[in-house]
């Protein structure tokens, strides 16, 4: 059964040595994240170095996603086996960045005393840990633990103060290193609105494109700007159901992810899918229905977090979600979905060059749909036309033929689309033949009908695709 949604993989201790990667790329994970709230820079450069090595020995493009550490506050780093922060039991805040253990939590928030107030609560991980501040001294809080869990890592620290800059400093000198070093996206946390995900652009340019976190009310209230300044959301769920009612959280996602699609912007559903998993060998029911309910969504791509980084089986669970979601997928209303769209560009007001993509990319779609065709290939410069046409989630299977191997990779983040990077060519006759011929002996067979969508070569955008063929492959 094969699958359309894509999975994104956190890289981690358990996840990093080139065996496991191996692993992973063949149990189906299509894109890599490394989240620089854990580790030194340098540690996830020659992760992202064992990553490329080998993805390029596989034979597969993986796009690679680094998460900037953001304005995030975060505890220092619980022992490798975890810590049991229990229900009842007090426990002590301090500013720093040391060691943290169940009887004191080290906070890396200098004004940590000067910003929490007795009865307030703070928020340990996504949610997991829930404290009530009974005293704040001179030089550290007391806190007594109302909801206990097991701790590991460096998990965030949610105070009900928070108002915190995005991006920070810290941000864009990562941004600009992990640009310079060729990764696909960059994503930023507690976005408020466009101009956080333009400050980030102004550093990394077109060397990486921008993911933006939707974990803030104030960002989903800001949605429809933030997804036109961005190239790709993520539904980050674990924040938003902190600063938000945990009821309006499957709403929520259902209305982003919608947004999304229809806009042409990838977007990913992360936190928690599978978090059962970081130490059992299979999911609860309800994770289940969590990734299934995602794909029924439509989201692009599912996101796996501890559950690769530092889960006992890092393979298992991206087989086990990529079965789930394929199984998803052969119940999910595509076929409506399409048509609600079209209906929708009907009836909106777009410019000139989203009008022609969106009939071209209508076109291709029912075109595909009426003579049951065995592919449809988008010969793509930036990758704008085979996004545009992954918004019709077409049951036809979709390639992309780029000359960009960024692009190529960067690709692998939307729903249904497999890249292929080909030559550049002279003319548009050399490109659609060249794509027939790069993907007949993996995809289609002689007598086989295929939609080709292409714009002229050295055209003036990629939106700009003006040419829609169908060739039978002789």
């Amino acid at each position: 059964m094969t699958r359309r949604t894509k999975i994104v993989a956190t890289i981690g201790p358990a996840s990093e040595s080139p065996a496991i990667l191996r692993r992973l790329f063949e149990a189906g994970v299509d894109v890599v994240r490394l989240n620089l709230s854990h580790g030194p820079i340098d540690e996830h450069l020659d992760r992202l170095a064992a990553v490329r090595a080998t993805a390029d020995a596989f034979g597969k493009p993986v796009a690679v996603i680094v998460d900037l550490p953001g304005p995030k506050i975060r505890a220092g780093s619980f022992p490798d086996e975890g810590a049991i922060l229990v229900t009842d039991a007090l426990v002590r805040l301090v500013p720093g960045n040391e060691r943290s253990t169940a009887a004191e939590i080290q906070v890396d928030y200098p004004l940590l005393l000067h910003e929490i107030a007795r009865g307030e609560r703070v928020i340990v991980g996504d949610g997991t840990v829930v404290l009530e501040v009974l005293d704040v001294g001179d030089d550290v809080a007391t806190a007594i633990v109302r909801n206990g869990a097991r701790m590991q890592g460096r998990p965030g620290v949610h105070l009900m103060c928070e108002a915190l800059t995005s991006p920070t400093e810290e941000d864009c000198v990562l941004a600009d290193v992990m640009a310079r070093a060729g990764v696909e996206f960059v994503a930023i946390s507690f976005v408020r609105g466009a101009r956080d995900v333009t400050a980030i652009r102004d550093v990394v340019g077109t060397r990486a494109r921008v993911v933006a976190k939707i974990e803030t009310g104030a960002a989903y209230d800001a949605l429809a700007g933030i997804a036109e300044a961005a190239d790709a959301i993520m539904v980050a769920r674990g924040d938003l159901g902190i600063d938000c009612p945990l009821e309006d959280v499957p709403h929520m996602q259902k209305r982003i992810i919608r947004h999304c699609v229809e806009h042409g912007v990838p977007v990913i559903t992360a936190t928690q899918m599978l978090e059962s998993m970081i130490n059992a060998p299979s999911p609860t029911r309800a994770e289940v229905s969590d990734v299934a309910n995602a794909v029924f969504d439509g989201t692009d791509a599912l996101m796996l977090s501890g559950e690769t980084a530092i889960g006992h089986d890092p393979a298992l669970v991206v087989r086990t979600m990529s079965g789930i979601a394929a199984r998803a997928e052969a119940d999910a209303s595509y076929h409506q979905w399409a048509e609600r769209l079209a209906g929708l560009e009907r009836v909106r007001h777009l410019s000139v060059p989203d009008r022609t993509a969106a009939a071209m990319t209508h076109a291709a779609w029912q075109a595909a749909y009426d003579i049951e065709a065995a592919a449809i290939l988008c010969c793509t410069r930036t990758g704008r036309t085979a996004r545009a046409m992954a918004r019709f989630r077409p049951a036809t299977p979709l390639v992309a033929l780029s000359p960009d191997g960024s692009v190529v990779r960067a690709l692998q983040l939307s729903w249904g689309i497999v890249p292929i990077q080909v030559e550049t060519t002279a003319t548009t006759d050399e490109m659609v033949w060249f794509a027939v011929e790069r993907v007949s002996n993996d995809m289609v067979t002689v007598g086989d009908l295929v939609v080709v969508l292409a714009g002229a070569p050295g055209g003036p955008a990629d939106w700009s695709a003006d040419v829609l063929r169908v060739i039978r492959i002789t």
